[in-house]
């Protein structure tokens, strides 16, 4: 079992489609408006479909007064360390403090030569990594003494001035899914972040011992280390599978990845409306519920339940991705038609329940929402029974 104590956060990982450009943007407008604590977006910088990702950010960091925003993760390989740092201590210090960085070895390695990068074998890609944050994290150091200096095989700094500073201790989190880069995100990370289509059974447990490990070899605390994963199903009305069903399963399956595989920011892959509205309104607030409950009076063992699980490439260090760009087709729901992350298509998966209503998303399609239930009764007569509403 482990529980890091983290505060439980909720977000989600949005696809950045330029075919409507206005659609992410009020898809990230939304995420706001419905109380979610985090918006983020892959980043391609190959897929001519896409949005530049961190152009979007930008706009979308404009446009949002609350919300944190990430990519998801960051291709390295395409965006040099230093410059890297600036432009995310920049938008840090215009948003007032709301971006964290998510950060990728790389993949696609196809595309991304095609587009300059320079090709790496998996060991390469981690020892770039590691380089690239320590420079990144030297620019954000304004206090100490001498230019940037990094003599790294992959990226170098030869006195490059620090700053700016950020507005707050920016978050690193890596995509990592084999044990070099997971022992980095222990030594070196302030978060972990793998999709869960990508993960086979029992790679959540191995992975937090491989990190908890290599926090403790390197003097740190393993809760220094935040778990964050992404996550996709289907809200329908009866329970079908692994978050497949009612925002109740949800919220228990989730609440069990949080108490025993230590997860505490879980960020729901999808671009459908209702089921932003509906894991903010209904599965967020009930995850808490059970975690704080369990915290407040810890059993004597927590029962196994049936932890959601996907098929995925064991293993691979490639950078996470919405499950809708997964090639495995891991996932239930509504079948659309969609672009892979180096532009070809393919079959993919959005989900929606059964009963899902058609949303139209325009530029203005979010600007009216429900007012939140903040729980103040003025009376005592129900007028309507929670318990008898139509399915």
């Amino acid at each position: 079992m482990s529980d890091y104590g983290h505060p439980l956060t909720f977000g989600s990982f949005l696809t950045p489609g330029n075919a409507d450009p206005t659609r992410p943007v009020g898809l990230a407008m939304l995420s706001e408006q419905v109380g979610l604590d985090l918006v983020t977006f892959q980043d391609h910088p190959y897929q001519p479909a896409f949005l530049d990702t961190w152009t979007l950010l930008s706009f979308v960091a404009a446009r949002t007064e609350r919300v944190r925003l990430s990519a998801n993760v960051t291709n390295l390989p395409l965006r040099p360390p230093a410059v890297l740092a600036r432009g995310v201590a920049s938008l840090d210090l215009l948003s007032g403090g709301r971006m964290e960085l998510g950060l990728g070895a790389g993949a696609f390695w196809d595309a991304i030569e095609a587009m300059g990068g320079r090709r790496l074998s998996p060991g390469q890609g981690v020892r770039a990594l590691e380089e690239a944050i320590e420079i990144i994290r030297q620019i954000w150091d304004v206090d100490a003494q001498g230019g940037v200096r990094v003599s790294g095989e992959f990226h170098r700094a030869v006195g490059a001035k620090r700053g700016p500073a950020p507005a707050h201790d920016v978050g690193i989190w890596l995509g990592a899914y084999k044990p070099r880069m997971l022992a980095l995100t222990g030594r070196q990370a302030d978060g972990w972040l793998p999709s869960l289509a990508y993960l086979q059974p029992g790679d959540l447990a191995r992975g937090n011992t491989i990190i908890d490990e290599a926090a403790a070899g390197a003097g740190r605390s393993p809760a220094d280390v935040r778990r964050l994963l992404n996550v996709n199903g289907r809200f329908a009305a009866t329970g079908r599978g692994p978050l497949d069903g009612p925002a109740e399963q949800w919220a228990e399956e989730l609440a069990d990845l949080a108490l025993t595989e230590g997860i505490s920011t879980f960020i729901l892959a999808s671009d459908d409306p209702d089921d932003l509205r509906r894991f903010a309104a209904e599965v967020a607030p009930a995850t808490r519920e059970l975690v704080a409950a369990e915290r407040a009076d810890p059993p004597t063992a927590v029962p196994a339940g049936p932890a959601p699980t996907a098929t995925g490439p064991a293993g691979s260090s490639a950078d996470p991705t919405r499950t809708a760009n997964d090639p495995t087709g891991a996932s239930a729901g509504r079948r659309r038609t969609a672009t892979d992350p180096t532009g070809g298509p393919h079959t993919s998966t959005t989900s929606a329940g059964p009963t899902a209503r058609p949303t139209k998303v325009g530029a203005a399609a979010f600007a009216v929402v429900p007012t939140p239930d903040d729980g103040v009764r003025r009376s005592e007569v129900r007028v309507w029974d929670e318990a008898a509403r139509p399915t």
